[in-house]
Order: structure tokens, then C-alpha cells, then sequence
């Protein structure tokens, strides 16, 4: 009975792995043939004034609205339109100035009929992604995006598997291609990325760093007794010291421990850790993460391009918010 289950948990791996290496098979096929209209359309989209407007029925429905989501995140308006309800009233959210992409595999689909006739009826530029060459739809659009003939995955060769993996594949590689095209860069993604995982590592440090009053800050002449009440007080356990108002140097916990013998008759100045390691306001906050790891510094203190103290930032700030 044991080496039954292995025999059949073998095979059950065995078909996971050939359904992936066949899919994978297929994109590459789809890189060699990538369609001659490719740039055709990003360009054409990179030209518009409007919206993306995507559709298709089942699981290319699906795709397209994973490829409009993808679009609409990294900086080309889009949103899907469900090809039944577009019969039913939504075709008028696609307008002369939006660029519509109708997904079909056999490009035969009759839900889509009623859109392909409004793009044309209004002019409404039409980009048809399929498999079917001689098609209804791609004999329609304006740039036809065609995808290579590979064999499903499906044993039977009906469940759309392949065929879909292509579409995504080619909906991505649009996405991207119009994301370089638009310079489209990590602060322009936390725009439309401010929740979750994602929207904390993309966080600025301007936007987790304490400001004002909640920064340690004492003179390069202070006595160590006032500094190491600003220290207590502050609850960094460091303080700024500030010379002809820019950052001089810090004292923290390590300062103390080396100047034990001689502390309280120093003064700031004697004590402090000269040009410490600074980050600007408008530092990612990962990379101010990395600089705390790399120095073994658990804060940082925040600088303008004239090294004026206008912030710190402590890493219970980055764990609080979910960067570590």
C-alpha cells in the first residue's frame, strides 16, 4: 500500500511538472513570436488621452481583469467592462477617446459582438487578443495582438490553460512596456500602492520620520547633564548636536559608555560621534532599514541638503509599520 501512494504521489508531481513545462514551453514560443504589433499599440496607448477599456468572457475575463488591474497600477488608466452588462447599458463608459482590447482564444465569442460593433460604430480604436488568425474579431480590430497556436495543457485540450497563460503573459508585457515607456518610477507606485506590504516598503521616510519638538537636539557647547536629559527625555536614547545649526554629530548609547570616566564634566561636543550617518527626507524607507542593519544603529536622523536636522526616524517606526 506504501509504495502504492508513492507511485501515485509521483504521478500526481509528474503531471504538475509537465503542465508547467509545457505552459513555460509556450511562453517562449510567445517571446520568439511576439506579435509584429506590438509597439504598434503601446505606442498607440502611450498616444491616448483616454482609458484602457478591457473585456472578454470566462477565463479570458479573468485575464483581462487581472491585465486591466495591471495596467491601471503602474500608470495607464484602465478598468474591465463585463461583456453581458456592456450589452445592458456600459457600453457607454467607452468612449471615442479610449482605446478598447477584447480578449478571445478562438476570437469567435458572441458576447463580445455588441462591443466590437460600438468601437466600430464610434471609432473607438480596437486591439484584438487571440489565438484564431482569421477570426471575426481580429478581421475587426484595428491591431490585432496574435497569439502562438500551442496545445492547452489540458489533456483534453479544452480547459483554457495555455491559451490564457499567453494572454497574461502578453497583458504583462504591455503593462511593463508602457510602465518603462512613462518612466513610471517606485514613488509613482506607492500613488497607487499605498496599502499593505507593498505600500510600506515604498514608504518615504518623510512620511514615518518624528518632526519638531520630538527630535533630540542639543548645542556642540551643552554640558553632558542637559544632553542626557534631552536623550531621557526624547526616548531615542541618542540626541543630535548641533553646531551653527547643522548636525555635527550624535551621542548615543556607545558615546556614554566610552566617556564613562570623564562624562559629566564634557560637553556635547567632546563626547559625540562626528558626521554621522544621515538619510534625506525623501529616502525610501527600506533603504534607511538597510543603512540602520548595515551600521548596527537602531535610528537615523533626517537632514536637508544643508545638513539641517528635520527629522528622526527610529526602527521601531519601519517594524511598527510593516517595512521589516
Amino acid at each position: 500500500m506504501l509504495d502504492d501512494n508513492i507511485i501515485k504521489d509521483n504521478n500526481i508531481v509528474k503531471v504538475g511538472k509537465d503542465v508547467i513545462l509545457q505552459e513555460s514551453e509556450a511562453l517562449v514560443t510567445l517571446a520568439d513570436e511576439l506579435p509584429e504589433s506590438f509597439a504598434a499599440v503601446v505606442n498607440l496607448i502611450l498616444g491616448s488621452q483616454g482609458r484602457v477599456i478591457v473585456s472578454g468572457v470566462g477565463k479570458s475575463g479573468h485575464i483581462g481583469r487581472k491585465i486591466s488591474a495591471t495596467l491601471a497600477s503602474t500608470g495607464t488608466p484602465s478598468f474591465f467592462v463585463h461583456a453581458t452588462e456592456a450589452s445592458h447599458g456600459d457600453l457607454g463608459m467607452a468612449t471615442p477617446n479610449d482605446i478598447c482590447v477584447l480578449i478571445s482564444n478562438s476570437g469567435e465569442t458572441k458576447e463580445l459582438s455588441d462591443l466590437v460593433a460600438h468601437t466600430r460604430r464610434f471609432s473607438i480604436p480596437l486591439i484584438a487578443i487571440s489565438s484564431g488568425g482569421k477570426s471575426a474579431l481580429i478581421k475587426a480590430a484595428d491591431y490585432g495582438l496574435l497569439l502562438p497556436s500551442c496545445p492547452e495543457a489540458c489533456p483534453m485540450g479544452m480547459a483554457p490553460t495555455t491559451s490564457t497563460t499567453l494572454a497574461l503573459a502578453l497583458g504583462d508585457a504591455l503593462a511593463i512596456a508602457l510602465m518603462k515607456e512613462r518612466d513610471f518610477q517606485p514613488e509613482h507606485f506607492r500613488t497607487f500602492h499605498p496599502g499593505g506590504k507593498l505600500g510600506a516598503q515604498l514608504a518615504l521616510v518623510s512620511q514615518l520620520m518624528h518632526e519638531g519638538e520630538a527630535i533630540p537636539m542639543v548645542r556642540a557647547d551643552t554640558m553632558m547633564d542637559e544632553a542626557l536629559l534631552e536623550m531621557t527625555s526624547k526616548g531615542f536614547g541618542t540626541t543630535g548636536v548641533l553646531r551653527h545649526g547643522r548636525l555635527f554629530g550624535v551621542i548615543s548609547d556607545g558615546d556614554l559608555r566610552r566617556n564613562m570616566a570623564r562624562l559629566m564634566s564634557c560637553s556635547a561636543e567632546e563626547v559625540a560621534t562626528i558626521d554621522p550617518i544621515t538619510v534625506s527626507p525623501c529616502t525610501f524607507a527600506t533603504q534607511a532599514l538597510a543603512r540602520m542593519n548595515e551600521m548596527k544603529i537602531t535610528a537615523l536622523f533626517v537632514v536637508d541638503d544643508m545638513r539641517k536636522p528635520v527629522g528622526i526616524l527610529h526602527m521601531h517606526d519601519l517594524l511598527r509599520t510593516g517595512v521589516v
